[in-house]
């Protein structure tokens, strides 16, 4: 989480005012923090088999010749994006859409698009980002107001046009390969499997589309049983970012992964707020109930940091989901700024209220030495859950936010998560 001072409290409570009063416009400067630029791409297929040059969403005409659709359903798609009313019409009980649209095809091996970059490239571009995050800090301590107004302004023009891009592709047949920018990340792990890019949509409400890599064993290695794990990532992280994860995860624990962007991020259309992460993983988890795994109790969902926000709006939702794994969550959004509710009316993601709603088996992991999200939060969690939900935590020693997959914490961290996948059949 970001923004922990008493000058960016202020400047939420101001943009609060100056948003109209709007929760989501507070979340958004708060929590969300897409990587710029995204640390992989889509490459676009046409129907006939051709590549098509990459589309700078800067760059794209939005005339409606050239754009794919009317303007006035675009304006009212824009408002619906933006909509911070308390109707949660399209967010409540729903039924598994056996519609949902999206855009698959060209599996493919993280070796296929590898290739071998040199470790003094890889810190260099590592040093181009902290030196953006670096600029993007100095602006906000300037002048958090102004600076928070402009970025929303940006990803309000960045939704407009990606969700026509995506409308226009989406009618055009265009499917997509995933593409990771290596020479950031380095070498990723292999996978035995498929690698599935996909983009599901349209959005009822939004009309954006929504990205997302699907990690598919083997069909050798598919029972009826085989788990499928929903995953949502943190708050500064992408599909791109969590793809080395997201590998060993599915090969170790022998699952399907499905990890998706968020409203914003990477190749998803759409802008960051609360509100759209929850259109976003209801989605999506349709999309996989329906094309993967066929029953609920199949599905795992995992939230990492402000992902778990919509995992536990999920599974207090959806009585039949099989578990959820809530890695480094928090209680609530603000809890994390500040203990006092006396700026409860911003609060988002009230994790908190919704963990006790859950009816499925719930496994903590948290980081003793968690400087951004006190470990208080995950053991509050805990103790909330349901007694026939729990089990046993993971408290992890000498680690942090970020860090609990990272060195031979990663064989203790993949036995815990492979005993918990294992008890939901017992």
């Amino acid at each position: 989480m970001c923004c922990c001072c008493p000058p960016a409290i202020t400047a939420l409570f101001y943009l609060w005012v100056r948003s109209g009063f709007s929760k989501d416009a507070v979340a958004g400067a708060l929590v969300f923090f897409p990587p710029d630029p995204p640390l992989y791409k889509f490459k676009r297929i046409a129907a006939n088999g051709d590549v098509l040059p990459d589309i700078d969403d800067e760059a794209e005409d939005l005339e409606e010749g050239n754009g794919g659709g009317g303007g006035t359903e675009e304006s009212k798609r824009e408002e619906d994006d933006d909509d911070d009313s308390d109707s949660d019409s399209d967010l409540g009980t729903f039924e598994i859409d056996t519609k949902s649209s999206h855009k698959a095809n060209n599996d493919a091996n993280h070796t296929n698009n590898q290739q071998k970059v040199s470790a003094e490239v890889r810190r260099q571009r590592r040093k181009q980002r902290e030196e953006a995050r670096q600029k993007q800090r100095q602006e906000y301590s300037q002048d958090p107001i102004a600076a928070m107004t402009d970025r929303s302004n940006k990803l309000r023009l960045r939704a407009k046009r990606r969700s026509k891009i995506d409308a226009r592709d989406d009618t055009n047949g265009v499917t997509y390969q995933f593409v990771p920018d290596i020479a950031t990340l380095g070498t990723l792990p292999s996978f035995h499997g498929t690698i599935q890019a996909v983009k599901i949509g349209p959005q009822k409400r939004t009309g954006s589309y929504i990205a997302a890599l699907l990690y598919k064993l083997p069909e050798s290695e598919i029972t009826p049983n085989t788990k499928t794990i929903l995953y949502s990532h943190g708050n500064a992280a992408d599909i791109g970012a969590m793809s080395g994860l997201q590998a060993m995860l599915a090969k170790n624990l022998k699952c399907n992964v499905l990890v998706y962007d968020y409203s914003g991020y990477g190749e998803s259309g759409g802008i960051p707020m609360e509100k759209n992460t929850y259109r976003d993983v209801k989605l999506v988890y349709e999309w996989l109930v329906q094309n993967v795994t066929k029953h609920e109790h199949n599905v795992i969902l995992y939230g990492q940091s402000v992902g778990s926000g919509p995992s536990c709006y999920l599974a207090s939702r959806r009585c039949n989901v099989g578990g959820l794994v809530l890695h480094s969550p928090f209680t609530s959004g603000m809890r994390v700024l500040t203990p006092s509710r006396a700026m409860a009316c911003l609060d988002i993601f009230p994790n908190i209220d919704r963990i006790k709603k859950v009816k499925c088996p719930v496994f903590v992991i948290h980081g003793q030495k968690d400087q951004e999200v006190g470990i208080e939060h995950g053991m509050a969690l805990h103790a909330a859950v349901p007694e026939d939900c729990k089990r046993d935590p993971w408290w992890v020693r000498d680690k942090g936010h970020n860090d609990i997959c990272d060195g031979p914490d990663i064989v203790e961290y993949m036995q815990r998560m492979n005993k918990f996948v294992k008890s939901l059949d017992e």
